[in-house]
């Protein structure tokens, strides 16, 4: 990988992609998910570097991110929804291509941190949950996603998707299909185990 021999120069990439505010929370995302792979067996290097990358496209124009996704055959639904999860497909292109990332692991972890998936990984799982539960992050039943990522990381992420859900309802918002099957796949689990 290109640029991981020099972290300052990492960092100094990362914050001409971002206004000030943005890149707060993106160190923010990098400690949070560094200490729930440290909790949960996850690979805290990885979780560090995908938390300082997960959104590196975040305030790209979205002309820009539309581009990169047409190029790279990026689904007609994605295309078509809300642009708000685009930084997300976008950076792991983008991080792959220009800074030269290579671990799927790390890809995967930023192209979904958005929206989950079913089957997360591990480290997909902190990520997307260290973007919820960062310090800087303040909303209602923040303070619950954090109590809950301390014991049980997939009960925080369900419940952290399940407020995107109803909050996306509440807006007359289109839930992308991901976030669905992610949510479900997680709840399915939880309810053959026992529950949450």
């Amino acid at each position: 990988m290109k640029l991981l021999s020099n972290r300052e120069e990492l960092l100094a990439r990362i914050r001409a992609q971002m206004h000030e505010k943005r890149y707060q929370h993106t160190l923010g995302v990098a400690q949070s998910a560094r200490e729930l792979a440290e909790r949960y067996g996850a690979d805290p290097d990885k979780a560090e570097l995908a938390g300082l990358l997960h959104d590196y496209c975040k305030c790209w124009p979205v002309e820009k991110m539309f581009e990169i996704l047409v190029r790279h055959d990026m689904p007609t639904e994605l295309l078509e929804g809300e642009k708000e999860l685009w930084h997300a497909f976008a950076g792991a292109i983008v991080i792959q291509y220009d800074l030269g990332v290579t671990d799927p692991d790390i890809l995967q972890a930023v192209r979904y941190h958005t929206t989950g998936r079913a089957g997360m990984s591990l480290l997909e799982k902190v990520v997307c949950v260290a973007d919820y539960i960062e310090p800087n992050r303040s909303f209602p039943g923040v303070e619950k996603i954090r109590a809950l990522a301390d014991k049980d990381l997939d009960a925080a992420l369900a419940l952290a998707l399940g407020g995107t859900i109803q909050f996306l309802i509440e807006k007359q918002k289109t839930v992308y299909p991901l976030t669905l099957t992610a949510y479900n796949d997680l709840v399915s689990r939880k309810g053959k185990e026992g529950g949450f």
